[in-house]
């Protein structure tokens, strides 16, 4: 049996539109549709997870400019259609599709937070495709609350965008044993 084919920008836009009627009563954007178009759902995150998204987002806006947001859907070439935890974009970019739809390119900033995610499983091809479609960079916020900044000559020792995010520790586990009680 032959290898599926990869679904091209189009077809994925037709499977996303013909998932998301059926999912909107569910939770905006709980799913993501992997490379050959099938559906992933994602859990909805833990009141520590949003927190720490929250945290990541204002940090952003306040470092780089108010063009973020949350769990906006994006396209990448070789991964599907993803749901990055935040995104930053210039304005030009925004402006520049219907955001009605999934964004139609991977924006110059994405984040991922792993906390209480099962995203850790494929974090690597999540970076490696949010940079081949076009990010300038992606942060990846560790369980343990560590961050990393990746680029398309991999790991960074600081952000590119000249900015450090600072979270709060309370909200990550260490060695495997959550700071909340």
């Amino acid at each position: 049996m032959g290898t599926p084919a990869l679904l091209d920008r189009c077809e994925l836009l037709a499977a996303w539109h013909h998932l998301i009627p059926k999912a909107e009563l569910a939770g905006r954007y709980q799913y993501e549709l992997d490379e050959l178009g099938e559906a992933i759902l994602n859990p909805s995150p833990s009141a520590r997870r949003q927190i720490v998204l929250t945290d990541v987002y204002c940090d952003l806006t306040e470092h780089i400019g108010h063009l973020c947001a949350m769990s906006v859907a994006v396209t990448t070439p070789s991964f599907g259609i993803r749901v990055p935890d935040v995104v930053w974009m210039s304005c030009d970019k925004w402006e520049a599709f219907d955001r009605d739809d999934p964004v139609p390119f991977v924006p110059d900033l994405c984040v991922e937070v792993l906390l209480d995610s099962d995203r850790a499983k494929d974090i690597d091809r999540r970076v490696e495709s949010y940079l081949e479609g076009g990010a300038r960079e992606v942060i990846v916020v560790g369980q343990c609350g560590q961050v990393e900044y990746w680029g398309t000559k991999g790991q960074r020792q600081a952000s590119e965008f000249g900015m450090a995010l600072s979270l709060d520790r309370m909200y990550f586990e260490e060695a495997g044993v959550s700071r909340l009680r």
